[in-house]
């Protein structure tokens, strides 16, 4: 089946290949002194496949829609009682120590993404630059670290939904949070059968929305905190009793909240003119979402001591709100958490599928994964298999669990990428020819790994349990079926 076969190489063949399904201006060969300058970068993604390429419909503002819609829900509106009751004010640290490493990581990504930009991100970069094995790894774990988070962030969605009725005096026999997020997982997995722009439309809205709620918000908040709204009140200490020690284990908690930037890389076939958008929504959306978060636990841990603010849970920021104007404010937030968390896990699923469909592509997993429909040139078969899981690990309702190995399996993947970026820069083969460069890039990427491989070290054993154990699993699944299958410099 041409719709469904992996890509022979990079050889004139693929280059000449005349269709474009694309989506792009610039698909029908040379132009002398056309008005649209191809943007070379894209034409790699234009070559990648013949017959069944995705269809290249995200922008920048997409781009960055997809970075901060994924990254802004799970940090704000689900984290910031569980942060708080680890680490108390200190919290705020953790999130800036977690936005830190994810720009270390962020800068070398872009790098990469701008030399590879192929549909699979940190998979991609890994398997071309490290080989077969290390791509499995990561491959197979980006997939399924994608489907922790989603479920994650659907537990999240289910739980601000299930706000809505307890906020309308309506009383359920059951906490509605697990089924509800079941049910809008299976909703998302079917929308995105219909095509990257639904998707993308609809992030774009939410995220716009949803940031100008949280601006007013913070704006406000943090003036109150400050004493110039309510009566001041007496800090409280920073650091927990137990010192660094907490802040360091939320900040390996929270780190799921930054997830997104990688998930731009993820969706590269569908990103327009990504020799530009894809830097910039990478490094953007890091940058504009931390500020985000250290501004919340600052007026969250001012609205309520940190003890108090754990009782809330997963819905604190609803109670943040209401101390602040009462029940209008307590309502702007829950639309702002459905909008956010939806946004988180819309996101999710569409980068799982991505994932599914580029290793299935290299031939690690059977080919029928990367099959498309050519009506709405997405993976219909890839989404399924990141939809199925994600639903099911979503009626579980583990939440700090489902973060805690989505941040190991992505923290490994993050770690080997600068790593491959290291390695690439030393070989210099002749396709490695980014149009963007990370400045000071050994140093810059020498210490993104440490600090990502070092972030590990504190999470809980449990998750580090099962991050391992599906790491190892990848790796049995390689040596099982794709030994002869040989990566490294295929591009």
């Amino acid at each position: 089946m041409d719709d469904s076969a992996p890509p022979e190489g990079s050889g004139p063949s693929a280059a000449s290949d005349p269709s474009d399904q694309s989506g792009s201006t610039d698909g029908s060969g040379p132009s002398p002194a056309g008005v649209e300058v191809p943007d070379p970068v894209a034409d790699v993604v234009d070559a990648d496949t013949g017959e069944g390429e995705l269809e290249r419909t995200i922008g920048l503002v997409g781009g960055l829609a997809i970075g901060v819609g994924t990254m802004i829900g799970a940090g704000i509106f689900v984290f910031p009682g569980l942060a708080a009751e680890n680490a108390g004010p200190a919290a705020s640290l953790s999130f800036a120590i977690g936005a830190v490493i994810a720009l270390l990581v962020a800068l070398p990504a872009s790098e990469l993404a701008t030399a590879m930009p192929r549909s699979g991100g940190g998979y991609f970069f890994i398997s071309r630059g490290l080989g077969s094995a290390a791509g499995a790894i990561v491959g197979l774990g980006l997939w399924l670290g994608l489907v922790f988070a989603a479920a994650f962030y659907l537990v999240g969605l289910g739980s601000y939904a299930g706000q809505v009725f307890l906020e309308a005096g309506i009383a359920l026999p059951i906490d509605p949070a697990v089924p509800l997020g079941v049910a809008f997982g299976v909703g998302l997995t079917v929308l995105s059968l219909f095509g990257t722009e639904n998707t993308a439309a609809l992030q774009n809205g939410i995220v716009i929305l949803l940031l100008v709620i949280l601006t007013l918000f913070l704006s406000y908040g943090s003036l109150d905190a400050l004493g110039v709204f309510g009566a001041e009140t007496t800090p409280e200490r920073f650091f927990p009793p137990g010192g660094a020690l907490p802040v360091l284990q939320t900040a390996a908690l929270v780190f799921t909240s930054y997830l997104g930037f990688a998930q731009v890389a993820t969706v590269a076939g569908d990103i327009t003119e990504p020799s530009r958008n894809l830097p910039l929504a990478m490094v953007g959306s890091v940058i504009l979402v931390g500020v985000f978060y250290v501004v919340t636990i600052f007026v969250a841990t001012s609205a309520f001591g940190s003890v108090r603010l754990g009782e809330f849970g997963e819905t604190a920021m609803v109670e943040v709100a209401r101390s602040f104007v009462g029940l209008p404010g307590a309502l702007a937030i829950v639309v702002a958490g459905l909008l956010a968390t939806f946004s988180s896990a819309n996101a999710s699923i569409l980068s799982a599928s991505r994932a599914v469909y580029a290793v299935s592509r290299d031939g690690i997993i059977p080919e029928t994964a990367s099959r498309l429909n050519l009506s709405y040139g997405t993976p219909h078969v890839a989404l399924g298999l990141a939809g199925g899981p994600i639903v099911v690990l979503a009626a579980t309702g583990q939440v700090a669990l489902l973060a805690e190995v989505a941040s190991f399996l992505h923290l490994v993947m993050y770690g080997l990428i600068c790593v491959a970026l290291i390695q690439l820069r030393r070989e210099r083969p002749p396709w490695y020819d980014p149009a963007f460069r990370c400045p000071a890039g050994f140093a810059v990427a020498g210490v993104g790994g440490l600090a990502s491989f070092a972030l590990i070290a504190f999470m809980q054993p449990a998750s580090i349990g099962v991050g391992a154990a599906i790491m190892i699993a990848a790796y049995g699944w390689y040596r099982y079926y794709a030994t002869d299958v040989e990566l490294k410099g295929d591009f």
